[in-house]
C-alpha cells in the first residue's frame, strides 16, 4: 500500500501534500487550541487535553517501537521511493505517525465540539489527506497511519468521554471565553 501511495506523485501533489502535512502537526494544535479559547473555555480544554494526551501517548508509542521509517528501511534501495526535494526525511520512530494521531484527535473532538455535525465529514477527510500525505511523503508507511488513526480516535474518545461527563467542565465559568469574560 505505501509503494503505490507513494507512487501516485505528481507535481501539484507534491506542493500539496508537503504543505497539507502540517495540519497534523502540534503547532498546529496549539493554535486551534488558542483560538478556541477567545469563544468557550470548556471546548478549548477539550481540543488541547486531547492533543496533549494523544500526543504524549503516540511519542510514547514511537520511542517503544522504534521503528524504521521508509528511508532508513529502504535504505539500499532508495531509488524505489518517490522523495520530495525539500521534505525533511527522519528515519527512526515511524509507529505510530504523530501528524495522523493529532489529525484524527482534532477531527473527533472538533466533530463532538461543533453545532453542526456535518462539518465532521469536512474534519475526517482532513485527517485522511493528512495520513495519506505522510505516506505521499515518505515519512510513514500505511500501518503506522492506520495505527495513528486508530490511536488518535480511540484515545481521544476515552478522554473527552471522561472528561467532559465531569460536573466542573459544564459550569458558567468553563461555558465562556476571553472575549465574553464576564464575572460570574
Amino acid at each position: 500500500i505505501y509503494f503505490t501511495v507513494n507512487s501516485w506523485h505528481f507535481p501539484l501533489g507534491d506542493v500539496f501534500f508537503a504543505w497539507w502535512t502540517n495540519w497534523g502537526d502540534g503547532l498546529v494544535a496549539v493554535v486551534i487550541t488558542l483560538i478556541i479559547l477567545f469563544f468557550n473555555y470548556r471546548k478549548a480544554f477539550l481540543v488541547g487535553s486531547s492533543f496533549a494526551i494523544t500526543a504524549i501517548i503516540a511519542q510514547s508509542l514511537k520511542w517503544i517501537f522504534g521503528t524504521a521509517r521508509p528511508t532508513l528501511f529502504y535504505k539500499t534501495e532508495l531509488s524505489r521511493i518517490y522523495l520530495i526535494k525539500g521534505v525533511a526525511m527522519l528515519e527512526t520512530n515511524s509507529f505510530p505517525s504523530g501528524h495522523t494521531v493529532s489529525a484524527f484527535s482534532a477531527a473527533l473532538v472538533l466533530t463532538y465540539i461543533t453545532p453542526k455535525k456535518r462539518w465532521g465529514l469536512l474534519f475526517v477527510v482532513m485527517a485522511i489527506l493528512v495520513g495519506y500525505s505522510r505516506m505521499y511523503l515518505s515519512e510513514h508507511f500505511f500501518e503506522d497511519v492506520v495505527g495513528g488513526s486508530a490511536i488518535g480516535v480511540l484515545v481521544t474518545v476515552i478522554w473527552v468521554s471522561f472528561i467532559d461527563a465531569r460536573a466542573f467542565i459544564h459550569s458558567p465559568k468553563w461555558n465562556r471565553g476571553l472575549l465574553n469574560h464576564k464575572k460570574a
